[in-house]
């Protein structure tokens, strides 16, 4: 066999790296050229889903191709998660991703099926959800200081109910109990709607849960709005002081949602879906619909949701080790 001359060898060589580089970057340019997929690791029918759809059509108008949600739920959104992770990075898959995802997963479970940071392309920010402290309308709590004192002088008699073990609201209560140095037993539910339930039955006399899920019962005078665990005040519940207004500076505590790809997306991709993030979630349209959702519309890029999680992992790390918080 006769060997191939060394310039025309080189020759070869270049050509070839040249089409291997030039087809990505083709593709990037013609993409999207299919429909997308978000997966949104929640059942259908609840906030976060209907933030999923919004998102779904601003994309898809900005993007030129449709946009279908996919609900993924199960294993406080590990499986969802674990699947956009796994998914091949070109663009066509997107998680809409919460912090529970993020931070608090990592913080508890420690055979996750991804990585907070290694297995995700993040694009951006979206919304932020409050937490809200709740009372049985019949106890005597109407404040966060009636807590703490009823609490203290009743040291382990008192319970608080939270939507799960491991959850964010499981996180804001145990924060809680420690910035306020009150003793209460945590009682997990499945779910907000049996949490909350219980807690206007007068089963559990306090609660931590989403202002979501609590907004309708509030409204009905089911339940008591006692603190907000958000760093302000919240548009929906104005008359409810944070929890830093009761007298615990710099407390804070939500969950967030983020949209993320899969790891290794290519940069020209990345970037046109950042950008067609911004304008979808900056839109006055998509703002006053997350406000109407109970949500704070918290647009941010993807080094935003890098940074966010970077922060608040060893945080909730340090949280789940002092309140002894362990994955069901």
């Amino acid at each position: 066999m006769t060997a191939m001359p060394p310039k025309l060898f080189l020759a070869c060589a270049t050509a070839v790296a040249a089409a291997l580089f030039a087809a990505p970057a083709a593709q990037a340019q013609t993409w999207p050229e299919r429909p997308l997929r978000l997966v949104v690791p929640f059942a259908a029918g609840g906030a976060t889903d209907v933030l999923g759809r919004l998102l779904a059509v601003g994309l898809g108008e900005k993007l030129g191709q449709s946009v279908v949600v996919e609900n993924k739920p199960g294993a406080s959104t590990v499986i969802g998660a674990t699947q956009v992770a796994k998914a091949a990075p070109d663009g066509y898959t997107l998680l809409l991703a919460a912090s529970t995802t993020l931070t608090l997963n990592p913080a508890i479970r420690p055979h996750l099926g991804y990585d907070p940071i290694k297995s995700f392309t993040p694009l951006g920010l979206i919304a932020d959800m409050s937490l809200v402290l709740v009372a049985n309308p019949d106890t005597q709590i109407a404040t966060l200081k009636d807590l703490v004192t009823q609490a203290k002088a009743n040291p382990d008699k008192f319970s608080y109910g939270s939507f799960g073990a491991g959850s964010s609201v499981h996180f804001g209560a145990e924060m809680l109990k420690a910035a306020t140095g009150i003793r209460m037993v945590h009682v997990p539910f499945n779910g907000s709607a049996p949490s909350l339930t219980a807690l206007a039955g007068g089963q559990v006399p306090v609660a931590v849960d989403t202002v979501v899920a609590t907004l309708p019962l509030i409204k009905g005078g089911k339940i008591r709005p006692v603190a907000v665990l958000s760093p302000q005040r919240l548009p929906a519940l104005p008359q409810v002081p944070t929890v830093a207004e009761s007298g615990y500076p710099g407390f804070q505590m939500g969950t967030w949602f983020a949209l993320l790809a899969p790891a290794g997306l290519p940069a020209p991709v990345q970037q046109k879906l950042e950008k067609a993030l911004a304008d979808v979630a900056n839109a006055p349209a998509t703002k006053a619909r997350m406000v109407e959702l109970a949500l704070t519309p918290a647009y941010g890029n993807g080094a935003a949701v890098k940074a966010r999680v970077e922060k608040e992992l060893p945080e909730m790390r340090a949280v789940a080790a002092r309140a002894d918080i362990r994955a069901e």
